[in-house]
């Protein structure tokens, strides 16, 4: 996950559009709805689906399957997925996916591992997912170590545990003999983390446009609900200038580090919007070539983020502008026109939402219900960016454990009594889907999706 679970600003202005259907401003923490706020149909389908003995027994499968899930987390986990080099772990998450019933899975061009578990048939197709790809490099200690409870290594909770969580819903589904009605398309995607650029998810909803909805799996703390995408935009950077001795060139040439420096002043100006929140960093610099050369070339990397495209778009054109602003200043100050500026785009993410009162996010909010949770709607850049960014449904749930450190090579994650978050996601899955002989499925088809 690229960042974390975002601000109680958001999380309360989503829960006013919950119940009002429409973004309001408002300060606050967010709690769920009553059932009684939800659709009745939403509601009755749960009842009727938690009361169900055979969804009863699945779920008591899920708890019982819970230390074999951690053998899978451990062993996934010790398996490198630098950003770009995750087809060890593929292979390993796709050996595993075989061997827990799903037999025709692969991995596809772009290096996702996908499976599909048939429904009975006319039903709805819902995605559900985990990233294979972690931020650790390549050569990173990913061996699981244990200490007061805890599990700890880089990337066992983002997002190996979502990994884990799939692979024992699979095993739980095939052992009980459960037949949705619609489909479940499971993934392993890479390219979520940094400059990954939700390379494997675009691929994903480029390659199966029957897809009617997306449930991903990411570290999360029970009841939350991410229903918004935040957008983002990276650019490299690169000036360059001829360069020349500090002394015998002086007042003849412009430096490259200092147009990049007016860049970056100008740019630290800009002013954004609270509301949709938007930010803007410029994250790396580097440059020149000794102390007493005037610099033939810097770089600078820019990230750029909004919870609304049309604000992201308005602070990149002026992140732009600056940038030449900065380059005509150093090369006036010098009376010449030496220092040039080239941007590249290196990070698009594109962002969006998933309305508030819309049957997939109810369907989480009436199983964190079920399951003693209130809901806090949220945001982050995640996976979910891409197909709501396509207008299909898509939300991000926790798939059980506590968890921190996220990013850091402290990151752990507690899965004492972890498979409730299991059986939690699983239970908001089997509603969206339907169950034959026990519920219809929540989850329309898309209008719009080819048949």
């Amino acid at each position: 996950m690229s960042h974390r679970l975002a601000s109680p600003r958001l999380a309360c202005v989503l829960f006013t559009a919950l119940c009002a259907a429409s973004a309001v401003h408002a300060q606050g923490s967010a709690v769920a709805p009553t059932p009684a706020q939800l659709k009745p149909v939403v509601d009755q389908t749960y009842a009727q689906l938690l009361a169900a003995p055979a969804i009863k027994q699945l779920l008591e499968a899920v708890k019982a399957d819970h230390a074999r899930s951690i053998e899978d987390l451990r062993m996934l986990t010790e398996i490198e997925a630098p950003p770009f080099k995750e087809q060890k772990r593929a292979e390993a998450f796709l050996a595993r996916m075989k061997a827990v019933g799903l037999t025709d899975a692969r991995i596809d061009a772009e290096g996702n591992v996908v499976g599909l578990r048939k429904g009975s048939g006319n039903g709805p197709r819902l995605l559900i997912s985990a990233h294979l790809d972690t931020v650790f490099p390549a050569g990173t200690d990913v061996k699981v170590k244990e200490r007061d409870g805890k599990l700890y290594a880089p990337g066992i909770s983002d997002d190996t545990r979502g990994l884990s969580v799939l692979l024992s819903w699979l095993k739980v589904l095939n052992d009980n003999k459960v037949q949705t009605v619609g489909d479940l398309l499971v993934v392993g995607d890479v390219g979520e983390e940094e400059l990954g650029n939700l390379r494997g998810m675009k691929a994903i909803f480029r390659d199966h446009p029957d897809i009617d909805g997306m449930v991903g799996i990411e570290p999360a703390a029970d009841g939350t609900v991410l229903v918004l995408g935040t957008a983002s935009h990276r650019y490299e950077v690169s000036f360059k200038g001829p360069g020349g001795h500090s002394y015998g060139a002086f007042g003849q040439v412009p430096s490259a580090i200092h147009g990049m420096g007016r860049a970056i002043a100008r740019i630290a100006d800009i002013r954004t919007p609270s509301f949709p929140k938007t930010t803007f960093t410029v994250g790396t610099v580097s440059g020149g070539t000794s102390v007493n050369t005037i610099a033939p070339d810097a770089r600078m990397a820019v990230d750029i983020r909004s919870d609304e495209m049309g604000a992201l778009l308005d602070t990149e054109k002026k992140v732009l502008a600056a940038i030449d602003e900065g380059v005509a200043e150093e090369n006036k100050r010098w009376n010449v026109n030496t220092l040039s500026v080239s941007t590249r785009l290196i990070g698009d993410r594109p962002g969006g939402r998933t309305q508030a009162d819309s049957v997939i996010v109810e369907a989480a909010v009436r199983s964190n219900s079920a399951f003693g949770h209130k809901t806090l709607l949220t945001g982050a850049s995640t996976d979910a960016n891409v197909p709501m960014a396509l207008g299909i449904p898509a939300i991000i749930i926790g798939g059980g454990g506590k968890t921190g450190g996220f990013h850091a090579l402290s990151e752990w994650i507690d899965v004492t009594d972890g498979w409730m978050g299991a059986q939690n996601a699983l239970a908001t899955v089997l509603g969206l889907v339907g169950v034959q002989g026990v519920s219809e499925p929540l989850l329309p088809r898309r209008a719009a999706r080819p048949k």
